[in-house]
């Protein structure tokens, strides 16, 4: 066991006295630019070569530094580093009452002491509280449910709190829907549909009220992204500037499908006219996640008030402030009341009660394949109502010998770490060719190690919190299970900071297929590199998964692209990219990761209805 303080504290200095010695200032007002202080903490044991010393390099804290030369403040902060270096050192060492983190840490020691491997195991200190949260510069004006165009409150007077994931404080408490809210809002959506004005005005019409509404998203860019990421934890430059714009394009896009719905004239062997009719399905039940609340908003609404039906939706209970937002917004571009209806709530009650409803004509849910299987079976017990399913994914990104590696490192980076991991088509199996494994893997680590981790509302932060607790928790168990393994854990593993759900991003390498972090959808921010041979072995090994929603595939060779694209058993595949949402890209998955599509012309179709007319002829000029 290593005494802490007087061995680290001189480490510490040592570096910091060699950065000052560049000329390093006193001023720490006014803060310029983040500096990460980079120190090397050094474990010897005399009674061993020095080859047997264990190396950590420990990223220990971001610090605020007005001198554009990037030099470190007063030697004040170089004291403290060392205390705090000694401090999550020792911490390292000795959580013996955890098997779990006393496994973890042999683990790294394990590999920081194989000698003169150079071999540095970077991580991000612990030991840093998160800065204060900073002010969303957003109220909660609506909380309540949404039923025939008036926020009311749940029949049964019940509330429940939406949390701030930096802090686990609550925002609002926020209406509890339960059955007899289903009811109303589902009662509200049929007497919409089956005597109102929304199916029966024309498509020219409806598509100009969606006009208005994406005017109106526009408008109120800054409150809704400010609302999303202070329910939901994202980065907020990430939802004004990428999701936001999304969701409006989303809305525009089926409005302008609403006027070119129609059927076909068809041939009939015989004096008959054939015609096909494109109808409206009726209500609409939908179930939206908490991951990208708003974005699954528009990719359910939009489809369905394009082709004229009405609407229950349903919100994730982690997420439901920006819906409400929206919807009033919805309404106030001038929507009939009872067309769109948003209940707050929970699964096992309120999602269960829409799932089941003998009044809803089609469902569509997304979020994990095992809750999806639950709304399939209440769908087919109750009426059969058909089901559209996004659920969840275990994505491969393969990167071939060919592969440019520093451009494949940043996009495996993004395909894995985008919005916390928290995304159901990440890269979460990231396969390199073994000729350049090792190359990647280091990039890889580096890069992760410079991801910037705090309060999302901060400009540059690449990564908030985890959604919520029970996630957070979620996410570290299968770090240990990584780690218990025999995965190696490059760098992250823990919590950031002391407060909020905060992780490190994590990269393991020497991931085999068998091990839970290849298996199972995590839905956090932990990279696992595997390695392969050839095309062959990298596609059995990518489609031996009970998933099937998306994939990567990183190379300069179109006949290798052209491969694999034809190879993965998977609803999208990027070449050369990842992530791309474009309004016009259909987005569904093969096997276990649901069925339908959603987004572009083929979403229209889980909204429509076709019924064929025939009438005969007589004497027709022509057939």
């Amino acid at each position: 066991m290593v005494s802490g303080g007087p061995l680290l504290g001189r480490c510490a200095s040592s570096c910091l006295a060699q950065r000052e010695g560049q000329g390093g200032g006193d001023n720490d007002g006014g803060c310029k630019r983040k500096e990460r202080v980079v120190v090397r903490i050094v474990k010897t044991d005399r009674k061993r070569d020095d080859a047997e010393a264990c190396q950590f390099l420990l990223i220990l804290q971001d610090r605020c530094c007005s001198d554009p030369q990037g030099h470190l403040p007063s030697s004040n902060y170089t004291a403290q580093t060392g205390d705090m270096a000694a401090r999550l050192f020792s911490s390292l060492l000795s959580r013996s009452s955890s098997p779990s983190s006393s496994s973890a840490a042999r683990a790294l020691l394990s590999r920081a002491r194989k000698p003169l491997l150079g071999r540095e195991i970077k991580t991000y200190s612990t030991a840093v509280a998160i800065e204060e949260p900073l002010n969303p510069g957003v109220t909660v004006n609506y909380s309540q449910l949404f039923i025939n165009g008036q926020f009311v409150d749940s029949a049964s007077g019940k509330t429940f709190p939406t949390f701030d994931p930096r802090t686990g404080e609550v925002i609002a408490h926020v209406a509890e829907g339960e059955a007899e809210d289903i009811n109303r809002a589902v009662a509200a959506a049929r007497k919409a549909f089956d005597e109102g004005p929304w199916p029966r005005m024309t498509a020219y019409e409806r598509a100009k009220i969606m006009l208005r509404f994406a005017d109106l998203l526009e408008k109120h860019n800054d409150e809704l992204a400010a609302l999303e990421t202070w329910d939901n934890g994202k980065p907020y430059e990430q939802a004004a500037k990428i999701e936001l714009p999304m969701i409006i394009r989303v809305i525009r896009y089926y409005a302008g499908w609403a006027d070119k719905i129609h059927g076909l004239t068809v041939p009939a062997d015989g004096q008959y006219h054939l015609q096909t009719l494109h109808e409206p399905i009726g209500v609409a039940g939908q179930i939206i996640p908490w991951n990208f609340p708003l974005l699954m908003y528009a990719w359910k609404v939009g489809p369905a008030l394009a082709c004229g039906n009405t609407i229950v939706l349903k919100t994730a209970e982690q997420t439901p402030l920006s819906a409400l937002y929206a919807t009033k917004l919805l309404h106030e571009a001038g929507v009939p009341p009872g067309v769109v209806n948003v209940i707050s709530g929970f699964g096992p009650t309120a999602g269960a009660a829409l799932a089941s409803h003998m009044d809803v004509d089609k469902l569509a849910f997304t979020g994990s394949t095992n809750t999806g299987k639950i709304v399939l079976e209440l769908a087919a017990r109750s009426n059969l109502k058909p089901v559209t399913l996004e659920l969840g994914g275990k994505s491969p990104f393969i990167v071939c010998g060919d592969a440019d590696v520093d451009k494949a490192v940043e996009l495996a980076h993004f395909a894995l770490f985008f919005n916390q991991g928290q995304c159901c088509c990440a890269g979460s199996r990231t396969y390199v060719h073994e000729s350049v494994y090792d190359e990647f893997v280091e990039k890889a680590k580096a890069r992760a190690t410079i991801r910037s981790v705090g309060d999302p509302f901060k400009s540059g932060i690449e990564q908030g919190p985890q959604i919520d607790s029970e996630q957070f928790k979620k996410i570290l168990r299968y770090i240990r299970a990584g780690v218990e393994s025999g995965a190696t854990l490059e760098t992250g593993g823990e919590r950031f900071g002391t407060k909020g759900h905060y992780i490190q991003p994590t990269v393991f390498s020497n991931v085999e297929d068998d091990m839970l972090i290849a298996k199972d959808e995590i839905f956090g921010p932990v990279q696992s590199i595997l390695k392969f041979k050839d095309l062959k072995e990298v596609i059995q090994r990518a489609n031996n998964t009970h998933y099937g929603l998306a994939a990567g595939v990183f190379t300069q060779n179109m006949d290798t692209a052209n491969t694999l694209t034809r190879a993965l058993r998977v609803g999208t595949v990027w070449v050369n990219c990842f992530d791309i949402f474009d309004a016009a890209i259909p987005f569904g998955g093969y096997k276990m990761s649901g069925q339908g599509r959603e987004k572009g012309i083929y979403s229209l179709s889980n909204y429509l209805q076709v019924k064929a007319v025939v009438t005969p002829l007589k004497n027709p000029a022509w057939l």
